[in-house]
C-alpha cells in the first residue's frame, strides 16, 4: 500500500491508501519464482486462495533491489534523497550471499564497488559507533582507510588506525583534492543534517562528478563491505534465473 498522512493537532488523518504492485511486485516475483500478478488476477476475477495450490517453500538466494538515480545527468544536485520521487528505475541482484547480491546490484546501477584501495569514512556522531565494525571489516580486507577528524579520532580510540584528511573548509590537500586524484575509491558519508555547522553536500557532488561509488548509511556501508568480502572470496559466479529457480524449494 502507498499510504499518505497529514497530522493536525495530534490527529492523524488518511490522505490516500492505495495498491501498488508496479515495480517492487515484478522483482520479488523473480526472486521467489511465483508470478504474483497472475496469482492477483486470479483472486480478482473470483478465485479463492485455497483454490491456487500455493505452498510454502524456501528459497535459498538473496535478491537485493536497487534503485537507479539520474545523479550523473545533474553534477550540481545533493544525492540525498526525501520523500519526493527521484528514481529513474530499478536494478536487481541476486546471489546465495546477501553481501554479494548487494554487490551485484550495485554493479549493476553503475555504483561498482571496489576490491581494494583507500576507503573515506565521515560520519555524523549519531552514526559514529555503528561504523566502527564497517571501518574494522576493510582494514581486515586490506583497505586503507582516511578519515576526517572528529571520525578518525572516534576510529582512533576504538584502535582503528586511520590517515587523517581535511574537510574543505580546513585547507589543502583536502577530500576533494583527493577524489580528483584517484585516491578514494570508495566514500562512506552519513550527512551531518542541519544540526551540522557546515555543508558536507560538496563530497557527495564530487562522488558522483569523479564517478566514486558512495554510500550514506552505515547499513549501506555494512553490507558494501559484506558485498566486497564475498566478491574477495570468489563468489561471483553468473547464473541463470532458472537455475535459482530450481533450487527453490
Amino acid at each position: 500500500m502507498n499510504m499518505q498522512y497529514a497530522i493536525a493537532d495530534d490527529l492523524v488523518y488518511v490522505l490516500e491508501a492505495n495498491p501498488r504492485a508496479s515495480r517492487t511486485v515484478p522483482l520479488v516475483s523473480k526472486v521467489c519464482g511465483v508470478s504474483m500478478a497472475r496469482l492477483a488476477t486470479q483472486l480478482m476475477l473470483g478465485k479463492k486462495l485455497s483454490d491456487l495450490n500455493l505452498k510454502q517453500r524456501r528459497i535459498p538466494h538473496f535478491g537485493v533491489k536497487e534503485a537507479v538515480f539520474p545523479f550523473n545527468m545533474f553534477p550540481e544536485v545533493d544525492p540525498l534523497l526525501g520523500p519526493e520521487m527521484r528514481s529513474t528505475g530499478e536494478v536487481l541482484g541476486l546471489a546465495d550471499s546477501f553481501g554479494l547480491a548487494f554487490f551485484k546490484a550495485q554493479d549493476a546501477a553503475q555504483q561498482p564497488l571496489p576490491s581494494e584501495g583507500a576507503v573515506l569514512i565521515t560520519v555524523s556522531d549519531m552514526d559514529k559507533q555503528a561504523v566502527v565494525d564497517v571501518a574494522r571489516e576493510f582494514k581486515n580486507l586490506g583497505f586503507k582507510i582516511k578519515a576526517t577528524d572528529g571520525t578518525h579520532r572516534f576510529l582512533a580510540d576504538n584502535r582503528i588506525k586511520t590517515a587523517s584528511i581535511l574537510k574543505m573548509h580546513e585547507g589543502r590537500p583536502n577530500i576533494v583534492d583527493a577524489i580528483k586524484n584517484a585516491e578514494i575509491q570508495l566514500i562512506i558519508n552519513t550527512p551531518g543534517g542541519k544540526l551540522s555547522k557546515y555543508d558536507d553536500s560538496y563530497i557527495r557532488k564530487a562522488a558522483i562528478r569523479y564517478k566514486v561509488p558512495y554510500v550514506t548509511t552505515t547499513a549501506a556501508a555494512a553490507a558494501a563491505v559484506k558485498g566486497i568480502a564475498a566478491l574477495r572470496a570468489g563468489h561471483s559466479s553468473v547464473r541463470s534465473l532458472q537455475s535459482y529457480h530450481s533450487a527453490i524449494k
